[in-house]
This record gives structure tokens, sequence and C-alpha cells, in this order.
């Protein structure tokens, strides 16, 4: 080396030598430098400690990897050892000189070895495969393999001989490595294992020696053997793999010849795809020689050969970066897991939860890491601290902070925590840790902070690391090379022991260097820090790394998700205490830092969702928790649900207590559940004193003995907790110890369950006796444990005798239960023992424990083996146990005899409610009534109902006893010990409803059986179906309808084979029995009237003879009675029969044929039949299959309806069926539709018309009538001096219907809609309304009638007198101009009388007068000088005048007037002006232009005759009001005056009042809602006294308020002829009503006060003196707050049709007066009580006036509080005689099934929100 380079490098050679000489004194120093920085250097020459050529030589190798090499390792050299001011500004002044003298610096590596990985083991690199393999002996073999094993062990032992020292690594002795626990997930425990056992006992080293080795599985079988050891950062899985590897090296693991362990983080490098030769030899460590015999040796002896992979959730897909890289290390690793390579070789792999790759096979061994219990925590506190001081003061800073102690279950922290500690304990006062180190960020921080001693950070290397950390986190990059990192930050990390080193092979015969974090969660921290205080980084890319990670995210990416800590600093960083800190490293001021940590909380607040997931959750309570910030934690807690549960994901201490901490800061309770989640034994600790949970449950097969006890900890401290479940665990009877010692010290539990624990019974039975300890349980689950007999006796005792048990429930030697008695709750048990085996003499045992105990509420003993001995015994055991509600006895083997035998023993219980016995389906259930103490508390609070029901309807109320003995295969012969045994069980009590369907009675047996029946006493149904019944055995049923006085109903449907015998008001659904016998059976009972029969035949085939015979019978029958006849078809011959027999029943009401199919000659038949029986009132044939005859009690025929729809009847069929019907004496309603009949029929109809009486509605619909019909109808229709109306609509609708009248000479209405008319029909059509002179109005709707055709057909109608009004609508009515109508109405041939146009509504209506009679000349000339004629439209004007000269009526809605067009409002002038007779003048809803207005004003001034004027709800302004009003001053006549909606002002208002002085003759005033106020309303009632012939006065909406209220009233007592007051929507008060109420007209019709502030007193003023009024008609209160003071009446008001109480807030006390006065009315239609507080008893008060109510057409009931049970009742009233059509009931109380059961059997009953009364015709 010459001297310029030499003194240009290291400036002379005084300092190389002192540099040698300084590191030869530091020889473990360098070492650990050069390992760090070289790891693939031989390491053998270390031994010499003292020798400076070593020293030099290892100097030489540092300089020779390259500058940045040799520059950090500078930087650290002046890092850590004393190093002079002027040497080290000397070595920094050469780091850039690049020479030759750096090759002679170099030159001495040359004589160094090749080194290797960083084993450190000195071989020569030679590729596998780059050399021919060579045969060796077996011996040759072995010796081979024994040197390669050696150099593994020997390469291990160095590389663990020579770790570095720092907060990340382990303790410095192998022998203090503490172990964390261990759990089992599946059932591949280790040989002489117990599953789900922790391993390693902190207190022995041989158990952890053992417990370790029992991660493997030394069983005896072939295949793969594969281990996934699972758990979150920081657990210890990188060192649990190394410590394998040096317990292997000790000899520790002789189970394993060798041990390989691999690192994803570096085989995901490799760029090339290895073998599995070149991944265990090129890239781990390389045999001397001869490979190929020593990985045959490895092959044989695979079974003995241990691999392990680190990482596993590191490892990447093969096309994840474009190469082979990561593919090739896990389609190795795939191969061995499978078993294709190294056939039976041991897999190990370490990996974070989550959704493991699928080349792991599912047989695996899953074991889950949970780090350090407490134990394990201050084991290894004792191990790191070596002064006995230290090791107490950590230990009692341990035991004191909770918080901190928490932490330190994550081996991670406990290191960094101890790493802390040393530096706090010495100088800091006790507890001190709880301040500084609060928070895993903290705790971070104060490890940063013992970087720098002299407290001055090293804010350029902690920002520089933290940029690097986040470059990698983005990128997905975990190793960095010397590249990535500069030397300065190289040697901080080196320093302070952040970083390692390894030697990464990218493909065989390369490697390099490469550097990584010590632990991933400190690069995730320095990321944070950069995130935090980095002025390159902007608030929005901060907050988009906040974020939340699921645990269920594939870790298969291109990019891998390696931020699971990193959103956690963050929340950490954003807390208060870090705030200082942020300043400093960031230099900037407060308000920067401030409002970086705002956003980062603002983020978290918006993270809160209900919908994340349960991983995601945890998440975001653990950066709660570091952010330290209480109103983000209250706002997080008080958003959560109730039940908060958790499913299938693993949970440690650290988790639970982010819960807890979070709970803690919630007021109301919440519902914790883990369900399947992988727990950690010792977690449920982290609950303690967390007050807010109410129901905690677990669920998982992990949950054993430790988990257990540590959970007992914490149940005595939660005091809220009602629920508790602990369910598939794997607890023995350790675990349930701890649980009897801490479960009765939780007095507050209501539930607790420990199902499917698989627990034995000396457990079971100790748990049961904990009952009496536990006086608030209301359930014990012990489902799915074993117990034995003795333990189910020992377990009825303790039920029995426990006074608090209400329930104990087995079932198939796994369920075990129990309920608690609430408070005021009587004594009564339930006992399930189902399927225990019990026999006969185990059931003696059990009735003697029934009779020592309480009563039994219910015995379910289903499923045993008693048989018909130990039946017959319970049975009669039943009347002595007090069974309050169910015996099951099912699935017993029990035979026909011990039916028998039951049924005998059932003859004493008085209690028997039901028996229900079917031999078939096993079953035998035996249901009691409840005691009768227990009966009167439930009818003490129903008697406000039942106290309305009539003394039938409270017989049904009570409780029947039904037997049914379905399917138990009697026969005939059966019948008599039958009938014998029922009688003997009915000595107590009578028997109601008998159920023998089923079996197989046949005719024989049923014939007598109806012989036996009278001795069963009065049955209230019978039921006999599937018994193989015949005709025979129904003519037998059928005399029993007269013979038994109880058969009111009988059912039979022959092919079905169902037979029903019903009493009085019992349904069908009433024989079925069980709890669907609900509403529905209910109402269809009280709907049944109480002496109406029925008899139904169905299935059937009737022939004349049977009908014969089956009428003769019924002619006993007492009366009214119902028959229906269902059968496939009916002859003619039939049906003639039945016809004629009907004169012999006259009991007969109703007559029905239901899906029979008669011929087309039974419309004539059924038209013959009112002349062969004058009772029948009505006949209806429907299709040809539904028929149906109602008669009347006489044979007076007041009116008959025939209808034959959808018969095929056709022209031919018209003179038969007329002279048929001709016979009638009167015939109301005439039915054709649907049939054939079409014009021609129809024609052939009208011919025999004349020979009908009829009188009322003739339907010829749906028959195919069209256009030609129409006519010739209207062509003959002065024929037809009856005919009152016609509507015909030739649409989708299809209608066609005449009304007659029974009178001659009726106005004729004919209304025609969608009828197309043709030019040449409507000519026909004028024609035909010429002739017609009855018909006095025509409709035509959507007829497609355009203008000229309307033009024709006005001016071809013609008459010589009379009047013709036309309504027509059509689209074109909505834009044609009013000028054009008008010109229309000119052709008219007829004067015109009335016109009303509705622009909106597309509506025309005009009246003509016959003949036009001309106006002379003089009168026509006087009226055109009036006339504005102009030049435009000059002849329109005149013909206009022409046509409204005899105007009358002019109506104008919706019509606009404007500005832009001056001839509309010229032309109506000109009409007004012209109109010297016009009466009525409407315009309303328009919008009129002021200068329109003026013309319109002008024309009103000379209209003197007027008598109605109405201008209501027009667009007006202040001026345009007081213009209109301006032109009524000569209006003297005016009788009807409308003003509503307008401004009225005091202008207008004044000046409206001078006009109505002068209006004496007006008798409807209406100024609705033009707010006059309380002044206009005074000024107002001063002239009203001038007004004496009012009838009726609207002020409605004024805002009047009492002052104007009074005086109003005052002015009423002038009014002789008052009819209507309506002063709604005005606060008038009580005042108001009070004056009122003394004031009312006598001769009052209408009285409306909706929404007037009245109160209760004021309302019973005014119904006092509403009885003064006897024409009163409808009263209106609605809106006002009447409770407590309902209007009642107590005299007669026999007009009074409406009454409207809505939404008044009445109750049911208040309205009980009103109901019982509405009988009072007599001539009520409508009753209107929706939205009050009504309630069933209001119900039960109208059901009892409805049949009362004769008028009454509708009761609005909507928006109260009526039930299904006050429902019922309005039915009830309904039935009884009712004729109102609808009831409205919506948006009660009442269950959606039961309105809909309701309404089914009461239509009338409307539930909708529409409303949905049927309209009639």
């Amino acid at each position: 080396m010459d001297s310029e380079s030499e003194s240009d490098l290291l400036g002379d050679q005084n300092l190389w030598a002192w540099l040698v000489g300084l590191l030869s004194k530091k020889p473990e120093w360098l070492n650990a430098k050069v390992r760090f920085f070289l790891p693939t250097t031989d390491l053998d020459c270390s031994n010499e400690a003292s020798n400076p050529e070593v020293t030099c030589r290892q100097l030489n190798r540092l300089f020779a990897q390259g500058p940045a090499t040799w520059k950090s390792f500078i930087y650290t050299l002046c890092f850590e050892l004393d190093v002079p001011l002027e040497l080290e500004v000397r070595l920094q002044n050469s780091w850039d000189q690049k020479d030759d003298s750096s090759k002679q610096l170099g030159a001495g590596e040359e004589r160094c070895p090749e080194p290797q990985l960083h084993h450190g083991v000195k071989r020569p690199f030679q590729s596998y495969g780059s050399s021919p393999r060579r045969k060796s002996s077996k011996k040759q073999q072995l010796e081979l393999a024994k040197k390669y094993l050696k150099l593994l062990k020997t390469s291990a032992q160095q590389w663990h001989g020579g770790a570095c020292p720092g907060a990340w690594h382990t303790l410095d002795s192998p022998h203090s490595y503490i172990p964390p626990i261990l759990q089992w997930s599946r059932t591949t425990a280790p040989l002489d294992a117990q599953e789900g056992a922790t391993l390693g006992d902190p207190d022995a080293a041989d158990d952890i020696d053992m417990s370790i080795q029992d991660l493997f599985s030394f069983k005896a079988h072939k295949g793969p053997r594969v281990t996934v050891l699972l758990g979150k950062a920081g657990m210890g899985k990188t060192t649990l793999a190394y410590r394998l590897r040096w317990r292997w090296a000790q000899g520790q693991l002789d189970r394993f010849q060798a041990l390989f362990l691999f690192e994803f983080r570096w085989l995901n490098m490799i760029t090339q795809l290895p073998t599995l030769p070149q991944l265990l030899f090129d890239l781990y460590l390389s045999p001397e020689s001869d490979p190929d015999a020593v990985f045959q040796y490895l092959e044989e002896n695979a079974h003995q050969i241990l691999l392990i992979f680190d990482g596993l959730d590191e490892a990447l897909h093969t096309d994840s970066m474009g190469t082979e890289n990561a593919g090739s290390a896990l389609t190795l690793f795939s191969d061995l897991c499978h078993g294709n390579l190294l056939p039976g070789c041991w897999v190990m792999t370490t990996s974070r939860p989550g959704k493991l790759p699928s080349c792991v096979p599912t047989e695996a061994a899953m074991v889950y890491m949970w780090g350090f219990d407490g134990l394990r925590v201050e084991k290894y506190v004792s191990h790191f601290f070596s002064d006995l001081l230290s090791q107490e003061l950590a230990l009692k800073e341990m035991r004191t902070n909770e918080r901190l102690r928490g932490m330190c279950a994550i081996p991670a922290l406990c290191r960094v925590t101890c790493f802390c500690l040393r530096r706090l304990l010495p100088g800091s006062s006790p507890g001190q840790s709880t301040a500084l180190l609060p928070t895993i960020t903290q705790l971070y921080l104060q490890m940063m902070k013992t970087f720098s001693p002299s407290g001055t950070l090293l804010d350029t290397s902690l920002l520089g690391l933290g940029k690097v950390a986040l470059r990698g986190l983005s990128t997905g990059k975990v190793i960095f090379f010397m590249e990535d990192i500069s030397p300065e930050l190289m040697a901080f990390g080196a320093v302070h022991g952040l970083l390692t080193s390894f030697c990464i092979h990218p493909r065989p015969g390369h490697k390099e260097t490469g550097y990584a974090f010590v632990h991933l969660s400190l690069q995730e921290f320095f990321a944070a820090l950069y995130l935090m205080a980095s002025d390159e980084v902007d608030k929005d890319m901060l907050i988009e790394y906040v974020t939340l990670n699921s645990y269920w995210m594939l870790r298969t990416k291109g990019r891998l998700s390696l931020s699971d800590h990193l959103s956690t600093f963050l929340a950490g960083l954003a807390s208060h205490t870090c705030h200082a800190f942020l300043c400093q490293l960031a230099q900037q001021d407060e308000a920067w830092v401030g409002s970086r940590q705002a956003a980062v909380i603002q983020v978290l607040r918006k993270l809160a969702s209900p919908k994340l997931t349960g991983p995601k959750k945890i998440e975001l309570y653990h950066y709660v928790a570091e952010t330290q910030d209480r109103e983000l934690a209250r706002f997080i807690a008080q958003s959560l649900p109730f039940h908060l549960s958790f499913h299938n994901f693993p949970l440690t201490r650290a988790d639970l207590a982010a819960l807890a901490n979070i709970l803690k800061h919630r007021d109301g309770p919440i519902d914790l559940d883990f369900d399947g989640c992988p727990l950690e034994p010792h977690c449920p600790e982290a609950l303690v004193g967390c007050g807010q949970v109410e129901n905690l449950r677990f669920k998982g097969r992990k949950c054993g003995d430790a988990f257990a006890e540590a959970l007992c900890k914490s149940l005595p401290t939660l005091g809220s907790l009602k629920t508790l479940w602990l369910t598939g665990s794997k607890i023995t009877a350790q675990g349930v110890s701890y649980l009897i010692q801490a479960l009765p010290l939780c007095s507050q539990l209501e539930e607790v369950s420990l199902c499917d624990n698989h627990l034995k019974y000396p457990e079971v039975l100790s748990l049961v006796e904990l009952l009496p300890c536990l006086p608030k349980l209301q359930k014990f689950d012990l489902s799915r444990n074993s117990f034995c007999m003795s333990t189910l006796l020992s377990s009825v005792k303790v039920a029995i005798t426990c006074p608090t048990v209400r329930k104990l429930q087995v079932r198939a030697s796994d369920v075990l239960g129990k309920d608690s008695l609430k408070e005021g709750q009587s004594r009564s048990l339930q006992l399930r023992l189902q399927k225990c085996q019990l026999k006969a003499h185990d059931a003696e045992a059990l009735v003697e424990l029934f009779q020592k105990g309480s009563p039994l509420e219910e015995v379910d003993l289903s499923g045993n083996r008693l048989e018909d001995e130990g039946c017959r015994l319970v049975a009669e055991a039943a009347s002595q146990l007090c069974f309050v509600q169910k015996l099951d006895l099912s699935n017993n083997h029990l035979s026909q005899t011990g039916v028998t035998y039951v049924l005998k023993a059932m003859g004493t219980c008085g209690t028997l409610e039901e028996l229900h016995i079917s031999l078939l389906s096993n079953t035998v259930v035996l249901t009691f009534a409840q005691e009768p103490r227990e009966q009167q508390g439930s009818c003490k609070r129903s008697s406000p109902l039942t106290s309305f029901m009539s003394p039938v309807t409270s017989e049904l109320s009570q409780r029947s006893r039904r037997i049914r003995l379905a399917y138990c295969g009697f026969l005939a012969k059966h019948t008599e010990k039958l009938c014998e045994a029922l009688r003997e069980s009915c000595q107590t009590r009578h028997l109601d409803h008998l159920d023998l369907s089923g079996n197989s009675l046949g005719d024989k047996g049923v014939i007598l059986l109806t012989q036996l029946l009278p001795g069963l006493g009065p049955l209230k149904s019978l039921n006999l179906s599937r018994n193989g019944l015949s005709m025979d055995a129904m003519f037998s049923l059928v005399l029993c309808m007269s013979s038994l006085n109880w058969v009111f109903h009988l059912d039979v449907s022959l092919e079905s084979d169902c037979v029903f015998l019903r009493g009085a008001g019992t349904s069908r659904d009433a024989l079925a029995g069980g709890p669907e016998f609900q509403a529905g059976a209910q109402l269809l009972e009280l709907s049944q009237q109480y002496t109406s029969r029925s008899f139904c035949l169905q299935e059937c085939h009737l022939e004349p003879l049977s009908i014969a015979y089956l009428c003769t019978t019924l002619e006993k029958c007492p009366g009214p009675l119902e028959i229906q006849l269902s059968c496939k078809s009916l002859s003619d011959d039939s049906l003639k029969t039945l016809l004629q027999c009907l004169p012999q029943l006259p009991q007969l009401s109703l007559l029905q044929l239901r899906h029979t199919v008669l011929s087309l000659r039974s419309p004539f038949l059924l038209a013959d039949v009112f002349k062969l029986c004058p009772r029948v009132q009505k006949v209806n044939l429907r299709s040809l299959c539904d028929a149906v005859l109602h008669f009347n009690s006489n044979e007076e025929q007041e009116g008959v309806c025939c209808g034959f729809p959808g018969c095929r009847l056709s022209q031919e069929h018209m003179e038969t069926l007329c002279c048929a019907l001709s016979k009638c004496k009167a015939l109301s309603q005439l039915d054709l539709t649907a049939n054939l009949l079409d014009d021609s029929g129809l024609k052939c109809l009208l011919e025999y018309l004349p020979q009908l009486p009829i009188s009322g509605w003739f339907d010829l619909s749906h028959n195919s009538i069209s256009q030609e019909g129409i006519l010739y109808l209207l062509e003959t229709l002065p024929s037809y001096p009856h005919i009152q109306e016609v509507s015909v609509s030739l649409g989708s609708e299809q209608i066609f219907r005449m009304r007659f009248s029974k009178e001659e000479g009726a106005r004729t209405t004919l209304r025609l809609c969608e009828c197309s008319f043709s030019p040449e029909q409507v000519s026909r059509l004028a024609s035909s309304l010429s002739q017609a002179q009855q018909l006095t109005e025509l409709w035509l709707t959507r007829c497609h009638l355009d203008l000229p055709q309307l033009t024709t057909l006005l001016n071809l109608v013609n008459r010589p007198a009379g009047l013709l009004g036309l309504r027509l609508e059509e689209p074109w009515v909505g834009y044609v101009s009013f000028p054009a109508l008008m010109d229309v109405c000119a052709q008219a041939s007829g004067c015109l009388t009335e016109l009303s146009i509705s622009e909106a509504q597309r509506k025309l209506w005009l009246q003509l007068e016959f003949p036009h009679q001309e106006d002379n000349s003089e009168a026509m000339a006087l009226r055109l000088a009036h006339c504005d004629l102009g030049t435009d439209h000059s002849l329109l004007m005149r013909q206009s005048v022409k046509t409204c000269a005899r105007l009358q009526q002019l109506s104008l809605s919706q019509v606009i007037f404007s500005d832009d067009d001056g001839t509309r409002s010229r032309l109506l002038q000109n009409i007004l002006l012209s109109s010297c007779e016009l009466k009525s003048f409407r315009l309303t809803f328009s919008r009129v232009s002021t200068e329109s207005l003026a013309h319109l004003a002008s024309g009103l001034g000379h209209c003197h005759h007027l008598e109605e004027l109405d201008f209501s709800n027009n667009s007006l302004c202040e001026e345009d009001t007081e213009l209109l009003i301006g032109a009524l001053q000569g209006t003297c006549r005016l009788k009807r005056l409308h003003l509503s909606h307008l401004p009225l002002e005091a202008s207008s208002l004044a000046l409206l009042i001078r006009g109505l002085n002068r209006m004496t003759l007006l008798q409807d005033l209406c100024l609705r809602h033009n707010q006059i106020g309380d002044v206009g309303t005074q000024d107002l009632a001063a002239i009203l006294p001038r007004l004496p012939e009012l009838r009726k006065l609207d002020l409605s909406g004024n805002r009047i308020d009492p002052a104007g209220g009074v005086q109003l009233v005052k002015s009423l007592t002038h009014f002789e002829c008052l009819e209507e007051i309506i002063l709604g929507n005005n606060t008038l008060g009580d005042p108001t009503a009070l004056g009122l109420a003394q004031r009312l007209p006598p001769q009052l019709r209408v009285l409306c006060l909706p929404s007037t502030h009245l109160g209760p007193e004021g309302a019973l003023c005014l119904a006092q003196a509403l009885e003064q009024c006897p024409h009163i008609e409808e009263v209106s209160l609605a809106e006002n707050n009447l409770a407590g003071g309902v209007p009642h009446f107590s005299k007669m008001l026999p007009l009074l049709r409406q009454i409207d109480l809505g939404s008044c807030k009445i109750e049911d006390q208040a309205a009980k007066h009103l109901a019982t006065n509405l009988t009072l009315c007599p001539a009520l239609e409508k009753i209107l009580l929706s939205w009050n507080l009504l309630g069933d008893e209001m119900a039960a008060e109208l059901a009892q006036v409805l049949p009362q109510m004769g008028q009454l057409k509708r009761v609005d009931l909507e928006k109260n509080q009526i039930t299904a049970c006050g429902a019922q009742l309005l039915a009830r009233g309904l039935v009884q005689g009712s004729c109102v059509p609808v009831i409205r009931l919506w948006s009660n109380p009442i269950p959606a099934k039961v309105a809909q059961s309701l309404q089914n059997q009461e239509p009338r009953l409307d539930f909708s929100f529409f409303d949905q009364q049927p309209q009639t015709l």
C-alpha cells in the first residue's frame, strides 16, 4: 500500500494501529458487529480473544464489503465506544476515498475460507447437482450422514452462542427461556398428553422440555405429520422455533436426528425454483461431500427429520411478484406437508391467526400460543433482573399495575417492559409505571427514550428509520439491503439492537446480506412515528393508514398485509400523553401536532359501526384504549348494541382487557357472546369488576379447567350478571369444583347453562345440589352431560324438595334444566324425564316422590318403557298429584288394553281437560285444567269483558273435556267396551268432545255407536272420520240430528272419509283442539245461530231414490235447517227430485249445491222452483256447478232474486227462461252475467221483457254486447217505460246493467263508458235521444267523442219539449278553449239552461231545454247593447249571447283566465250580460288575472237575478278581492254566497259587510279559511241579525279566538231559521261553547266544531243543549280534548245520523255513557271514534248496542287500543243481528294473523289501511 493512498484512506499507520489495538481489547463487541454486518463470517477465530491479527482480519472483511458497510461500522464504533473526537473526524473524512489501497486492506480475505450461511461452519460452496452423483456404500453413507448431522448441531450451537443482547432478544442464557401457554385446537393430541393441556410449567425445567417435545405426536402412523403453531404478533412463535432448534442442538429432542429451520421472509427472496436437496444443502448447510448419500439417508430416516417453517402468514403466491420466488417455497412446503417429499417427515410451521393457505392439510394439528399468564410473567421478570432488589421492585410494579401486567401477557411486550423498568425503577417512586407505561405505545416510547440517556432524542435517526419502515410496509417489504438504509441509520439500529441481519440466497451460489427490524411491530411503530411527526406526510395521507384489519384476510397477496399494529400505534400516538414527545420529534408547534392527533381521533369515531365484524371490533377497542381518550371510549361504549357477539376467531387476555376498558364507560347493561372463539385460558380475568355485563356466554371446546378457574375469579365481581353460559367446553371435575365455589357467590344469576360439557354424573349431581343456593335462578341447563338412574332420582328429589325449582328436564341422558320461582307466583313444578329408560317399577318410585312435593304443573315421561302397567300407575295417581297442565306418556309401548286402563283411571279425575291417545303415533298426552284459585285471578282480570257476554258466550269460554282416541285400531267389536270405558271416564265430569277418527269401526260399529251415544251424555262434537263409512252409516247419523238434541251440525265427506257431528256453536276447528284453536275458531262458534242446524254431504253420488230417502229422513229434524250437498255431478232427474221434495222441508232455510256439475237444463228447473215452493226467496246458479237457494219463513213472495251467471245461456234459451220467470209475482233482481247472449240475445230478451215482473236490477254484463245492442236498446227504449237507469261499459269491465222501476213514466238515465260510435252511429244515437222522451240524462265517459261529433250530436238532437242533460268526460275537454266549447253549445238545437266546465277533471255538463225558443228582437238588441262584441270573434259572441239567453246555472272549475288573451274573459262577460235568467254562478279553483276579473265584475254587475254565487278557492290578491266584492253590491237576491280561501283583509271585509246588509234573502254564507280574526268576526256578528233567512253559517279556519267567538254566538239568538253552524279549526274554547249551548236554535240540523279547543265542560254543555234540538242530524266535536267529558244524551234524538268524536283522547271509562246512550239515536248511520284510546271495554259496550242500531252503516274505530278479544266481541254483535256493513279497525293492537282470521269469519270487520267498504250500485 503506498503512503499517499494510505494517508488518504486512514491518515497514517498510527490511526490503523490504534483502531486495531482498541478493538483487540473488545473481541466480543467486535465479534457481535462482524456477525451483524457479515452474517456469513466464520467465527472460529473468535476464540483467540486478544489476537491483533484476528482483529485486523475482521476489520479487513468489514472494509471489503464496501463503503456503506464500513461507514455503518464506523458510526457504530463512534456511538458505542470512546473514540477521541480528532480520530473520529479523521475517520469520517476518509470514507469517500476508493483506490487500490482498499484492495490491499481486503487482501487478507483471500486467506479466509468461503463463508457459509449464518451458522459460521467452514465449508466450500458446492451446489447440489453441480457434479455427477457418486455411489457410496452403506457404511460410507452412514459416516457422511453422521458428519453432516454433527455439522448441523455445531452450526446451531455456534449461532445460539453468539446472540446479540438487546431489548428484542431473549434472555442472555438459553436456560432462562419461559415457555408460553400452548393449547391444542383439535383432537390430534400428542402421545401421553392430555387434550387441551397447557404446555410449559415455569417451575420445572424437565416439565418444560417434556411439554415442548409434546408438540409432536410420535404415534405409529404413516403419512404427513404437520403441526401449525398459531399466535398473534409478539406471542413468541419465532422464539419458540429457535428454542426448539437450540434444544435439539443440546440433544434434548433426541427423537429427531436432523432439524432444519427456515423463515418465509427470506425464502420469499428466492428467485429460482430450488429442489428440496438444494433447499437443504445449497440454501441452508452443505455437507462436506457426497450430498447425494446424505440426502438418501435423510429420505430413509424421514420420520426423524423435523423441518420448521416460520412465518407461514408471510408466504406469497407464485404470481404475486411476477416470478417463481414465493411459489417455489410454498410449493416445497406443500409437498412436504402432503408427503410428496420426504414422506414421514415432521413439519412444523408458525403463523398469525387467519385463513391459512390451502396447502396446509386438514388433518394438521393446530396449536394456539397464548403468551404468558400471571405466573409466567413473574417468572420472566425474576429471570430478567439479576439482583434481588430490582426483582422485588419490578414484581411489585407488576402486581400493582393491572394494565401493565395485562400487556406483559404478550412475551414481546414483556421483554420491552422489563427493559423499560430496568431504566425507570432505580430513580422512580413506587407505582410510577402506571403513569409512564399505561399503553403499548407509551411502552415503546419509553424504550425510545432509553436510547438517549441524556434526554436528547436523535430525532433524525428516529424519523429516518420511520421512513424506511413505512416504505417497507407500503411495499410489503420486511427485508432491507444496505442500499435501502443509510450508514447512520444502520449504525443507530445496530447500536440499539433494533435491526437484525442474515444471509439470503436468492439462488444457488449467490448470497446477500439482508437486514430487518428485530420484530415486525417495531417496524410498524417507527412507521407510525414517521406518519405522525413528518411534515412530508399530510393529514389526508395520515388518516388513510387508520384502518381496521380483519383476521380473515387471506395472507397470500402480492403486497403483504403487514400493518397489524400500525393503526394501534397511530391511535396511541394520538393520546394527549404523547403530545410533548411528538412536538419535540417533529420540531413543530402544539397546534400542528394537535390537529394530526385530532384527525386520528375523528377517524376512530367514524370507524365505530354496528356492522363491524368481531375481529374489527376488537381492533377498534385496542385503538380506543391506546388513545386514552375518555370521550371516545364513552362514545364507542354507548354505541354498542345490547347483544355483542364474537364468533370463530381467537381472543387473548389483552383483547378482553380492551373490551373491558370500553365497557367501563358504558351506562347500560350488555350481553357478551363468545361462540366458537379460541380463548386464552386466563382471559376471563380481564373481566374482573366489569359490572355492565348482564349476560355472558362462552361456547367452545378449547375452554378447559384453567379457563373455568379464571372465569370463577371474575364471576363474583360481575354484579349485574344474570345469564352465564359455559357450553361445549372441556371442563372436568376440577373445573366443576371451581364453579361450585363461585356460583353461590352470584345470587343474582337467573340463567346458567353448562350443557355439552361431557360431565360425569357425580359432577352433574353436585351442580344440581347448588339450586337452593341460587334464589333468583330461572333456568339451569346441564344438557348433553352424563348421568345414571340414581342421579336422575336424586335430581328429581332435589327438584321436589327445593322450594324455588319450577322445572326439571332430562332427555336422552343429556338434558337437565331448572326454572326458578318468580316473586308472587305459587309453587308448581315441571318434570320432563324423556328417554330415560324408566320402567314400571321406576314409575312407582317416581309417584312416591311426586306425592311428597308441591303441585306438578307438567310431567313428561315420554320415550320410556312404562308399558301398560306403568302408564296405569301414573294415570291412577293423576288425581292425587294435582297436575296443573300436562302429563305426557307418549312412546311408552301402550297397547289397546292399556288405553282402556287409562280411560278408566281418569274416571275420578275431575281436572282432566283433554286425553289424546294415538297408538299409531305412540302419543299419550293428558291435559289438565288449572286450579280454581288460579282461574279466579284470570277471571277477575277479564271481568270487564266477560260481563258483556251472553250466558251462551260465558259457557263457551269455559274449558271443555276432550278425549281423542285417534288411530288406535278399534274395530266394530270393540265399540261396546269402548263406550263402557268412556262412560266410566266421565263419572266426575261429562264429556264434551270425542274423537274416534282413524279407527276401523265401519258401518256396523258406527250404527252401534249411534245407539250407544245417548249413554255418553250431551256431547259438543264427535269425530268419526277415517272409519270406512258408507251411505248406510250416513243415514243412521242423519237420524241422530232428530234423536239427539245436542247434534246441530253433521258434516260428511264420503271419499275423504270425514265425518263430524257438532253441537251448537262448535266449529270444525274446535275438534282439532290444541293451541291453534284460537280467535278464528272462537269467532266461528259465536257466529253460528244457536238454533240453526246444518247438514253437509260432500263427495257423494246421489240418485233420485237416495235424495228422496234423505229428504224423508230430514223431515223430523228441527229447524231452521241448512243443507249443503256436493257431488261430482247431479242428473236432471236427481235435481228435479230434490226440488220436488223442498215443500216437505218447511224448516229449510238454505240449500247449497257446491262444486256439483249440472246440465244446461238446470237453470230452467231452478227457475220453476218459485212455482213449486213459494218460500224460495233467492236462486243463484253460477257456472252450472254452484247453486244456492234461500228460503223465507213464510210463503209470501215480496220480491225474489234470480241469477244464472256463467251458465252458457244464449238467444235460444231466452223464451223458455222468460216463460218460467214470468210466473213469479215480483222479481227484484235478475242476473244473467257472463253468458252467451250477444246482440241477438239482447234483442230476443227485450222482446220478452214486458212479460217479466221485474222491479230492480237486470244485469247482462259480460255477454259480448256491442254498440249495435246499445243502439237497439235506445231505439226501443220508448217501449219500456219502467226502465229507470241503463249503465253500459264496453271496456274491460264489460258492464251492461238496467234498473227497473215499479211505476211507469220514470225518468231514465243512460250511462255509456268506452263506447266508441262511428259517424253513422252518432246520427242513430241522436235520433234515439230525440225519440226517447223519458231519457233525461246522458253520460258519455271516454267514448272517444271528439268536438265535431259532439257538435253533430247536439245539433241533431231535437225534441218537442222537455229537458236533456249531457255529462261528457273526454281528454280533450282539458285543453280545448272556452270559446270553442261555447261554439259547440251554440250549435245545439235546444236552449242552454245549465253549463258546467272542469278543465282539470276534463268534464263537461250541459242541459238543454226543448223546444228552442227564439228571443224577440228588441230584448236581444237590448242585451247586445250591453255586450262588448269587439271585432274579433264577433260572430261567436253573437251566437253565444243567443245560446245563453235562457242560461240559469253556470259553473266553471279549474279554468284559467289570463291577460295573454282577453277572449275568454270578454266572452264570459258577454255571457253574464246576456243571461238575464242566470240564478247560479260558480267560479272555483281557477286562476283569474286582474284584467279578466274586471270583465267578470262588469258582467256580474248586471246579473240582478243571481241567487247563488261561489267564488271559492281562487288565486286573487287583495285588490282583486275588493273588485269582486264591489260587483256584488247590486245582487240583493242572493241566497247562497261562498267566498272561501280568499284574502279578506280589513278593507275587503268591510266592503263585504256593506254588501251583506242588502242581502236580506241570504240563506247560506260560507267564508271558510279567510283569516278574518276576532275583529272581523265581531264586525260580521254585528250585521248577521239583518239576515233573517240565514240557514247555514260556515266560518271554519278563520283564527277566531274566544273573544270573537263569544260575540258571534250572541248574535245567533236572532235567527229563527238557522240550521247549520260550522265553526271548526278555530280556537273558540269552552267560553264560546258555553255561550253557544245557551243559544242553540231549536231547528238546528248540523253542528260542526272540530279542532276548536273545546274541553270536557264545553262538550258536556253542548250535548245537554242538543237535547233541545230534535231536528239535529250531524254532530262533530272531533280533534278536541274530551278526556273525562265525553258528550252523551239522555233524551231521544230521532233524526241524528252522524256523530264524529275522532282524535278526542277518549278512554273506555269516559265513553261508557256514550255507548249506552246510542240507542237513543235510532236513525244513526255513522259513528266515528277513530284515533282515541278506546279498548276492549268500549268494544264490548258497542257490541251490545250494535244489534239495536237498524240504520247504522259505518263504525270507525281506527287507531285505538282494541285487542283481538274486543274485535271478537264486535263480531259477536254483528252476528247477533246488526246490519252495519263495515267496522273499521285499522291500526289496533291485533296480530295480523288473528285479524285475517277474524275478517275471514266476519268480512264486515275491516283491518286494512284503505277503506274496503263495498260500494253499492
